[in-house]
């Protein structure tokens, strides 16, 4: 990170702070966050960085070291910046936090990090997060990690217009690297769980980007939105998906049209396959954990399909490998990454023979990433 400070030294002048959060990889549990659902995440080594310096006035002077791009705005007109699209994490955290009634003052930040962008690894969380931690260090501002949480979330949600949940930002605030966190997404209950030494979960890179800001995401949340609508019209008790389990939304599968079905089929299923995969850890059987991590992608490619063609081949062609126990997609969907669990012993041999197919496959090289 010398270079970051010393770009910021050069920039701005006088010594900044550093602070940093990780993107992250889910295990299991997709789409179920914002229905209040469990989800199971792991960070992994890779980091988004900010160096801050507090200054006198209400000005915002930003820099993205990657793009080698600057913003400036101020705190009293914070706006969506449609130009500089990077900018509007750190401006919509900003905005969150004086929206809570926290007290800023103007700040000069620069920005580097390592996460690939586009992948479904949380780059904006992880941005968010470092950029809420050097907010609340920088003005003595007192905010637990799970509030910071939720002003990332906040942020996604009103500042930048994607209805995405809690995970993501929990995961990066609160995570620790080497651990699954197991996360109730209604009740903020959460808890480290040991993975199992003898395995890696490796992460393919499929290298098709996908937005989440796109309406594919903010339809999903609709959808499950409706199903909820239907469904509670027999169960009052149901305020999401997360009320709902097989009996229930097999009575009252004839209301609900085909396609609500059966994404609330697939969010219904899929928190059963949180819960259920905390027991294999438990257990040391990562067969059975790997299982679950097939069902779930063939769930989320049938019933929410939120998958895309590189995700389905970069999937299947970890079917006939033995040393694979699971492989699933990760993150939102339309494109990005899979986690692939195997035997520590074969992971380079897993890698080569993966990526040798998916490049066959699609002409598209794609790149490797280890928890």
């Amino acid at each position: 990170m010398l270079e970051l400070v010393e770009r910021h030294i050069k920039s701005y002048g006088g010594e900044p702070r550093v602070f940093k959060a990780p993107g992250r990889v889910n295990l299991i549990g997709e789409h179920t966050d914002y229905n209040d659902g469990y989800v199971l995440p792991t960070p992994i080594d890779r980091y988004l960085w900010v160096t801050i310096s507090p200054r006198e006035d209400d000005a915002i002077r930003l820099q993205a070291m990657d793009y080698n791009e600057w913003a400036e705005h101020r705190l009293s007109s914070i706006s969506y910046d449609k130009e500089h699209l990077w900018a509007n994490y750190v401006l919509g955290v900003a905005h969150s936090l004086m929206g809570r009634g926290y007290i800023l003052n103007g700040f000069d930040m620069s920005i580097h990090g390592d996460v690939p962008l586009g992948a479904g690894l949380s780059s904006s969380a992880a941005l968010e997060t470092a950029v809420v931690r050097a907010l609340n260090e920088t003005f003595s501002l007192g905010i637990d990690p799970v509030e910071m949480a939720y002003i990332g979330k906040q942020c996604e949600n009103e500042f930048l217009g994607v209805q995405s949940g809690i995970m993501d930002q929990f995961v990066s605030g609160l995570g620790v690297y080497g651990k699954a966190l197991f996360v109730d997404c209604r009740t903020n209950t959460h808890s480290l769980h040991d993975l199992d030494p003898d395995c890696a979960f490796v992460i393919l890179n499929t290298m098709v980007s996908r937005e989440l800001s796109g309406s594919d995401y903010n339809v999903r949340k609709s959808q499950c939105d409706e199903a909820v609508r239907i469904i509670s019209e027999d169960h009052p008790e149901v305020k999401a998906l997360r009320d709902v389990d097989k009996t229930m939304l097999k009575g009252t599968w004839g209301k609900l049209p085909e396609m609500i079905s059966r994404r609330a089929r697939h969010v219904v299923t899929e928190n059963k396959r949180v819960l259920d995969s905390l027991k294999f850890l438990k257990e040391g059987d990562m067969k059975a954990f790997g299982g679950l991590m097939y069902a779930s992608h063939e769930s989320l490619r049938h019933d929410y399909e939120v998958t895309c063609k590189e995700l389905d081949i970069m999937v299947d062609a970890t079917l006939d490998i033995s040393e694979c126990y699971g492989s699933r997609m990760t993150g939102a969907g339309f494109g990005g990454c899979t986690v692939s669990l195997v035997k520590k012993t074969h992971v380079d041999g897993f890698v080569e023979k993966v990526s040798g197919r998916y490049l066959k496959l699609t002409g598209k090289k794609c790149e490797a990433y280890l928890t």
